[in-house]
């Protein structure tokens, strides 16, 4: 037994994922890195053991009524964790929050805001004090009745909705009513009602058109359907309601991501006339501080309303109230976010951004005796910032807390005082702790992947700079903070894409994706889910799963019944486990305790109903092979080329410790984009094609990023010309040409401050990215 001053949180017999059966002690009071190779069960030591398993302790002690509130992450599979404090999780967000969370949201900093203007706002003469909800745009009381606090109202036009005015109605002129029979209901009354649907649109008088488009009438008429040969169609009561009508209730109402997608392209955004698209009610927006309403305060970017705050004319609630919001602005600042505003929607910012503005939250908080477990913090993170990050995870340490970071970031891993590295490679190959202890004790460990980027770094061999077939002319941009950016992009060449956080990197490669500019095929390979549901996983994205199931189709058992390839598909009825409709497992209703999840009872996870699985190819049925790892599957289909494609690209680019079966909801942003450039890879592309890549090595580990550059480099040799948004400085160096955006983030950027081969642009003096560059150019010389 340990005593409670025990310094260490020590577990015993790990067993979450792929670790193996892990003992392995870490201080407390200490900055610790958790490293190793993508998949080698580091995040599954740090997350799924350690903060699992404070969690559920904290859930323990707390009602068990209100523990149904509460999302839990489970027990997880330890045999011990012995000194382990209570724990903070910041992870990488992968799903998206809604579009009424912001910046001011996240940081708990809008509430301090309107508390200024409650308590110490200018009013008008005469009008009573408003209490701080009255400033929320995400209340009743605060939200402009026009738009809903959204700032923005949805309206359509003729343009829109009727995209050919050559049809006729009949023919399809109205592109936004739905298809299948409502479409033609729609059709079908408005021809009982009189209107010729057989007439080109533009023929239609005016007014005709307009009423057919616009009208909020909803008129019912008898409509007599057109007999067909074989069918008896009786006469029925049909209501009308205009395409705008149809296409606003759509976009409103709708629970199908699909039918709103469908429904948004037929209608145009614009600022609500009522607020002007500052989302709050007329009697909100006459209370100023500072000469300025709450909604112009909230679009400042951090760094200039601190500037603004600073200053107060009055004393008393203000003084208190500007000096609260000085302090919890100043983190959010250091960790070089102070380009973003109060009112920058959550959705429109990165993961890596994200966990920063939680992080610097939790720098007030002012708790103590905690541990912070936090998931690659320096994601998204200009070196320039790095430094400001340690220090900022120092004082978290200093103030009496355990700071346990899974990172790559070669900077923030010297950083550390105690270092645990996982491995030696990835899924079954990994699993095991390789070195716990300090940092310099790493170097005698000859299986750690990190020990040689951190140790013994040879100098990579001097690349010549590729010369470009041509030259792809972008802009002029002007979006976001760009303005009227102009860019120059080799073909036939790997271009980097550098600049600090904010500076307006990610807008300039969205303007590359999104334009029309003579590059032949576009190919852009983001972090975005493959899937959103367990239902989509690695197998189905890349088109193995069709293989695989007409494989299983052709064997002689499944021909003599009679089984088809949709037989082996677990998202069709037929050949699932119809108890648990082919998810593998169902869900456990538990009175006071939150819903758990466990194995089918009829299939045990199988996600096949019992005949299904009797069919065996190669020995194996289809939920075994849906178990194998790539790199198990690659044996396994060596023979059959189509599998075995798909297959070595997915082994090319690092991914052979997955599962076929891996369900996409459990992807990193980084494994995801590695499939999307796998699918690529896959594919024979004779044409010239520009893939855009943005920051590709966010959640790799330096051994892993070795492989993928392999890969992006194959297809720079093969003609093609790859766009790289990056902040890993040895990527940037590698690059034949380099657009350096800045110099600042937000207002400060959008500028570009040094176009030209890496060697050049090192020294820019002006580019808060040339030192940088230098030092990883510095081996090359």
């Amino acid at each position: 037994m340990h005593s409670s001053h025990d310094p260490f949180v020590r577990v015993r017999g790990a067993r979450e994922h792929n670790l193996r059966n892990v003992d392995v002690d870490v201080p407390r009071d200490a900055l610790v890195v958790f490293s190793g190779v993508s998949g080698s069960g580091k995040s599954s030591l740090a997350f799924g053991t350690v903060y699992a398993e404070a969690q559920r302790r904290y859930f323990e002690s707390v009602a068990p009524y209100a523990r149904r509130l509460i999302h839990q992450v489970g027990a997880p599979a330890v045999a011990e964790i012995t000194g382990l404090p209570p724990a903070v999780s910041l992870e990488q967000r992968r799903s998206s929050p809604s579009s009424r969370s912001s910046v001011g949201t996240v940081t708990t900093l809008s509430n301090s805001l309107r508390m200024l203007y409650s308590r110490a706002g200018d009013y008008p003469p005469g009008a009573p004090r408003l209490d701080s909800d009255a400033f929320s745009p995400n209340t009743a009381a605060g939200a402009c009745p026009k738009c809903q606090g959204l700032g923005l109202v949805h309206d359509t036009d003729e343009d829109l909705l009727v995209p050919d005015p050559s049809l006729s109605i009949r023919e399809g002129a109205i592109a936004a009513w739905p298809g299948a029979w409502q479409g033609k209901n729609l059709r079908d009354v408005l021809d009982a009602l009189g209107h010729d649907v057989d007439r080109p649109w533009r023929e239609l008088p005016p007014a005709e058109r307009e009423w057919i488009l616009f009208t909020d009438e909803r008129p019912v008429v008898t409509v007599h359907p057109v007999r067909e040969a074989g069918r008896i169609q009786r006469p029925y009561q049909g209501t009308y309601q205009s395409a705008r009508r149809y296409v606003l209730h759509t976009f409103a109402d709708t629970r199908s991501r699909t039918l709103r997608a469908k429904a948004e392209r037929f209608l145009r955004a614009a600022p609500c006339a009522a607020c002007g698209g500052a989302r709050l009610r007329p009697e909100s927006l006459a209370v100023t501080f500072a000469g300025r309403t709450i909604a112009e305060l909230a679009a400042l970017p951090l760094t200039q309303l601190a500037h603004v705050l600073s200053r107060p004319d009055g004393a008393g609630a203000a003084q208190a109230l500007t000096d609260d919001l000085l302090a919890r602005i100043a983190p959010v600042t250091e960790l070089g976010l102070g380009y973003l505003s109060l009112d920058r929607t959550a959705p429109s910012l990165s993961n890596g951004e994200l966990q920063r503005l939680r992080l610097a939250t939790q720098l007030r908080s002012g708790l103590f005796g905690v541990v912070y477990v936090l998931d690659e913090p320096s994601a998204g993170l200009h070196p320039a910032d790095t430094e400001a990050l340690l220090t900022v995870l120092d004082r978290l340490k200093k103030a009496g807390n355990s700071v346990f970071v899974v990172e790559h970031h070669l900077d923030v891993v010297r950083g550390a005082d105690w270092l645990v590295d996982v491995g030696p490679a990835a899924g079954e190959h990994g699993g095991r702790v390789l070195h716990s202890g300090p940092l310099a004790e790493l170097a005698r460990v000859a299986e750690s992947a990190t020990r040689r980027f951190l140790f013994e770094r040879p100098a990579p061999a001097p690349r010549a700079v590729r010369e470009p077939s041509g030259w792809l002319e972008v802009g002029p941009v002007t979006r976001h903070n760009l303005r009227d950016v102009r860019v120059r992009i080799p073909r036939g060449a790997l271009t980097a894409v550098t600049g600090v956080s904010g500076s307006g990197k990610s807008t300039l490669v969205g303007a590359v994706s999104d334009g029309t500019w003579d590059a032949g095929r576009l190919v852009t390979v983001d972090q975005k889910p493959i899937g959103r549901t367990p239902r989509s996983n690695l197998a189905t994205y890349t088109g193995l799963f069709d293989v695989v199931r007409k494989l299983f189709a052709a064997t002689d058992e499944a021909r003599a019944r009679g089984y088809r390839a949709g037989r082996f598909s677990f998202n069709v009825a037929g050949g699932r486990c119809e108890r648990c409709q082919g998810e593998g497992f169902v869900s456990v209703e538990l009175l006071f305790l939150p819903t758990t999840y466990a194995p089918c009872p009829e299939c045990g996870g199988a996600r096949y109903e019992p005949r299904t699985l009797e069919v065996r190819y190669r020995g194996s049925h289809i939920a075994a092979v849906l178990d194998l790892t790539v790199e198990a599957a690659a044996e396994f289909f060596a023979d059959v080329p189509a599998a075995a494609r798909s297959l070595g690209t997915l082994l090319d680019v690092g991914l052979g410790y997955l599962r076929l079966g891996q369900p996409a909801t459990e992807l990193s942003g980084g494994e995801a984009q590695r499939i999307k450039l796998a699918n690529e890879l896959q594919r024979v592309r004779r044409e010239h094609t520009l893939y855009v890549l943005d920051e590709p090595t966010t959640g790799l580990h330096p051994a892993d990023v070795e492989v993928l550059m392999r890969q992006v480099n194959g297809l720079v040799d093969a003609g093609h010309s790859v766009v790289v948004v990056e902040h890993d400085m040895d990527v940037v160096a590698d690059a034949d040409w380099v657009v350096d955006l800045g110099p600042g983030g937000g207002e400060e950027g959008g500028r570009v401050v040094a176009e030209g081969t890496p060697t050049q642009v090192a020294s820019e003096p002006l580019s808060r990215t040339a030192p940088y560059l230098a030092r990883a150019l510095a081996p090359h010389a």
